[in-house]
């Protein structure tokens, strides 16, 4: 059977409309010809609303009596059998009455669309169970009726039913809300401006959300990339320097200014070291954004224009802010910089903001490590050109220029040039400045001229010093380049090791959390945690996230062992082999990850065998108790009837024979309870599943109890169950062996059945003193006794024996307060298939 669909009207306070717009949308149904019914609506005396309930057909409520009153719930039996198309159920958070086969009416609304049954329901934006806080903040009241979140994100169709403040408030002052007495009060309170603007904004911003969820779905299943600026989304690039918190704040500034504005703060990191920037400074711009309600993000990339456009755009945002360059005006030689190329490369669908700081043109002071070379492509080139073109170029200069300035200047200057090569482009291009400069030296400067030979000696010394010199200069320059860039790339690692660590202390310790680390920071499709038993044995995967995730190391673009038997493989592109490094730490902590979620597991098994110990220990104190006071009792007795002091009546010999009889029955009610447990405990019991009817096993489950203490309801119509039948037989024993016990005398335990959708329920319902809630739970666990019970009473295993053969038969046993005082368990079986109820159900009392 397809499940029902839900929708609903969202409202950010009572009387916004969402009753009222819900039976407008019934009413366009039913002249479409859909057979709606109202299941439950309450016009709280609001005449417009009950008008509109006029032309629809409305579903008998169930009476349900309560502490001396008479209430009136929704009855699911009578909308299940009646069978509608579409059900109207208002107010989804409500609490139903005790006594009610479900504590809230959301319950009920689920038993409806599991039935089949489109519902129609009401929610006010407060009664959402994860805006408790946030409402008690705003108006001071708690709520105490709640629904779960994720049953109003579930629903098919969510429509905001939204009104102004001002105009709620008008509606209130006509009388159109609440009753005249109570109007004044609540315009005073929770009507106020203020409450109802920021109750406003919630709704508004929990639908964007809700709305948000659908559009990134589609753009998932769809595959589209490009951007749809359907909310401003704004991305925060950041370098680590001190302009970031500007920027950060700027950002969220713009996002105010949007609706349901959202801030990304993206630090990218090159893979071969990055711009060295403080793990300080990005500590604390991402409490910062944070703080803000923002997201931060680290990820690595070699071009970082073109990542930072390519994160942007896989978020989907609509607006990049970027800082306005801190290089120095004489640097813009090497290139247009950041800021440039992505408002260049940005297209029409980003908008790319500039904004300046204190930091503008003062120089980065950072060393800058690019892809494939260790001082940057730009530098090279430079190097090169002032290598080779540079000496020329001089030798123009000395020769037309500025002639005849000595031997020792011309070399002088050379060895500047060759130098400026080597600070440019590090040792090769210093070499090649070396070499030609030195030759153009002998050629042009040295006598005599315009020929190779050198008549002074002291020339030959001097150039062989320039080119010494030169070569020397050369080598400690790249040596320096080549410390640099080592030290920027251990700083870069460090930096992304620390960013680990912190993901560990904040929590984010789970094996696909830390996976998903690793795919965004390392820019992958994929990443998967695979682990085999021995080297022969196939992979097998822990953990993985990603489309796609690899099957085997062999398929992985780049995979890190760890270990014998384990090992990180992701897929997306090959990195660099200085990458893997870092890359080798996330897997050792991935490693450690799955080993600590192994611990926890092992660490619970290890709960539950200490819970066995317990579970027998206490056992032990029943059998030195419980069991011994039958034994002593029939042994007193066995003893006396065999005694020859003493010539006993017949009636003395049968109350003798009687309390054997009774101290016998109680061993072995007390020993099969005891077996049971040992049973459940152990996990040997195997139900026997198979097509029962509940008219062949419930009286038989009454053979222990007094005669006249049951009434049995039984229907003639109830569909069959699918259970284990002795299971079945020995859980409502237990149950009603219980009931009986604590019923006081002259009130019979009611033994009650009842169909619905895919279940019977069967209620054990007493008058006796009843259980609080908070003791409901714990009268369930074994060796629990609930008051002052004797120890005579039992060794507390009843409950818990019958709730575990109840759950081995796929059903659920519960505690409710009975209506008017008292206790009653609700047995919930599964229907067998295709047996479903036809018609009402028709009873008839049998007294056990």
């Amino acid at each position: 059977m397809a499940r029902g669909k839900l929708r609903i009207y969202l409202g950010a306070a009572p009387g916004v409309g969402k009753t009222y717009a819900m039976l407008s949308e019934a009413h366009r149904r039913v002249e479409r010809g859909t057979d709606c019914v109202v299941a439950f609506v309450e016009h709280h005396g609001r005449s417009r609303t009950e008008v509109m309930l006029h032309g629809l057909e409305q579903v008998p409520r169930k009476e349900i009596e309560y502490r001396g009153g008479v209430f009136t719930e929704m009855d699911v039996d009578a909308v299940l059998a009646r069978r509608p198309q579409v059900a109207l159920v208002d107010e989804l958070p409500h609490t139903n009455v005790p006594g009610s086969r479900n504590a809230k009416r959301w319950q009920d609304v689920e038993e409806l669309l599991a039935a089949g049954i489109d519902v129609i329901s009401t929610v006010n934006i407060q009664h959402l169970e994860s805006l408790g806080d946030v409402v008690e903040s705003i108006t001071g009241v708690r709520q105490q009726e709640t629904v779960p979140d994720e049953v109003v994100r579930r629903a098919d169709q969510i429509e905001l039913v939204d009104m102004s403040p001002q105009a709620l408030r008008r509606r209130m002052a006509h009388g159109n809300i609440y009753q005249p007495d109570k109007v004044d009060a609540a315009l005073s309170n929770y009507f106020r401006p203020g409450n109802l603007t920021a109750l406003r904004e919630l709704a508004l911003l929990w639908v964007a959300d809700r709305v948000d969820e659908y559009l990134n779905a589609y753009r998932s299943e769809h595959r589209v990339s490009k951007i749809w600026g359907s909310r401003e989304r704004i991305v925060v690039g950041l370098t680590g320097g001190p302009e970031g918190r500007t920027l950060i704040r700027r950002a969220a500034r713009l996002a105010e200014k949007g609706a349901g504005g959202e801030v990304l703060a993206v630090y990218i990191s090159r893979s071969d070291g990055l711009t060295s920037a403080s793990p300080k400074e990005l500590a604390v711009q991402r409490t910062l954004v944070e703080d803000l309600g923002g997201t931060f993000h680290h990820v690595v990339g070699d071009d970082i224009p073109a990542a930072l456009l390519d994160f942007a755009r896989g978020v989907n945002a609509t607006q990049i802010v970027l800082g306005v360059s801190r290089r120095r005006s004489w640097q813009y030689v090497f290139g247009p910089g950041v800021g440039a190329t992505v408002a260049r490369d940005s297209g029409p669908d980003l908008d790319v903001h500039l904004i300046t700081h204190d930091e503008v043109g003062k120089g980065r002071g950072l060393p800058v490590a690019a892809r494939g070379a260790r001082l940057g492509r730009a530098r090279l080139i430079w190097g090169w050109l002032a290598g080779i073109a540079g000496p020329p170029l001089l030798t123009w200069l000395l020769s037309s220029v500025v002639p005849d300035i000595g031997l020792a200047n011309d070399m002088l200057l050379f060895l500047t040039m060759t130098v400026a090569a080597a600070l440019l482009g590090g040792l090769f291009p210093a070499l090649a400045s070396a070499v030609v400069g030195s030759a153009l030296l002998n050629w042009y400067f040295t006598p005599p001229v315009h020929t190779w030979t050198i008549a002074d000696p002291k020339n030959i010394v001097a150039i062989a010093v320039f080119f010494g010199v030169a070569v020397s200069v050369a080598s400690v320059v790249d040596l320096a380049a080549r410390r640099t860039h080592q030290a920027a790339r251990l700083r870069a690692e460090s930096e992304i090791l620390s960013f680990l660590a912190g993901n560990v202390l904040r929590g984010e310790t789970t094996l696909e959390a830390l996976l998903d680390r690793v795919r965004e920071t390392f820019g992958m499709e994929s990443a998967a945690l695979l682990e085999r038993e021995n080297d022969v044995a196939p992979w097998t995967c822990a953990g993985s996230v990603g489309p796609r995730p690899c099957a085997t190391p062999d398929a992985a673009d780049v995979d890190v062992p760890v270990g014998d038997h384990l090992t990180l493989a992701l897929s997306g592109r090959v990195l660099p082999a200085e990458d893997r490094r870092v890359l080798a730490a996330f897997a050792a902590q991935a490693a450690v990850v799955l080993d600590r979620q192994r611990l926890q597991q092992k660490a619970g098994e290890a709960k539950a065998l200490a819970e066995g110990n317990r579970i027998r220990t206490a056992l032990l104190a029943a059998v030195s108790h419980d069991l011994r006071t039958p034994l002593a009792g029939i042994k007193a007795a066995v003893t006396s009837l065999r005694t020859d002091d003493v010539e006993w009546s017949e009636a003395d010999q049968a109350e003798f024979l009687a309390a054997i009889e009774e101290g016998a029955d109680r061993l072995d009610h007390l020993v099969g309870n005891l077996l049971d447990m040992s049973r459940l405990q152990t996990g040997t019991v195997t139900p026997i599943i198979r097509e029962t009817d509940l008219d062949e096993v419930i009286p038989m489950a009454l053979g222990g109890v007094p005669e006249d203490s049951v009434d049995l309801d039984i229907p003639e119509t109830l569909p069959m169950v699918d259970v284990d039948r002795g299971l079945l037989e020995r859980s409502v024993a237990n149950v009603v062996e219980n009931a009986v016990k604590y019923s006081p005398p002259g009130e019979p335990v009611l033994v009650s059945a009842s169909a619905m959708a895919d279940r019977v329920e069967v209620r054990v319902v007493d008058r006796g003193p009843g259980v609080p809630d908070e003791a409901k739970s714990r009268i369930f666990e074994p060796f629990q006794r609930y008051g002052d019970s004797p120890r005579g009473a039992g060794v507390g295993l009843g409950l818990a024996v019958a709730r575990g053969f109840a759950e081995a038969i796929g059903g659920t046993l519960n505690a409710e307060d009975t209506p008017g005082g008292g206790l009653t368990m609700v047995l919930t079986l599964p229907t067998a298939p295709g047996r479903r109820p036809e018609e009402p159900e028709r009873t008839s009392a049998v007294t056990a």
